[in-house]
């Protein structure tokens, strides 16, 4: 993902805890996965990690620095 520093920086920071870092889009920017605007960006910082969702959502997945970016739509 070569816009990654350009799009943290316009996202809001959220949560972050040891196992991942969270973003919400509050600026309507397209995700880089499928061009279409999205909700959060979740940053993985363990090899592995797992996401307790509580509602269904569209998911995009991409990587940064060998690291899963997931981005969340909402249906």
């Amino acid at each position: 993902m070569d816009n990654f520093d350009e799009l943290v920086s316009s996202l809001t920071p959220r949560e972050e805890n040891p196992a991942i870092k969270s973003y919400q889009n509050t600026v309507a920017m397209a995700c880089p996965a499928c061009e279409e605007p999205f909700d959060d960006m979740v940053v993985c910082k363990e090899e592995a990690t797992s996401l307790n969702l509580s509602k269904s959502l569209d998911l995009c997945v991409s990587v940064h620095d060998d690291r899963p970016v997931i981005f969340t739509h909402q249906k």
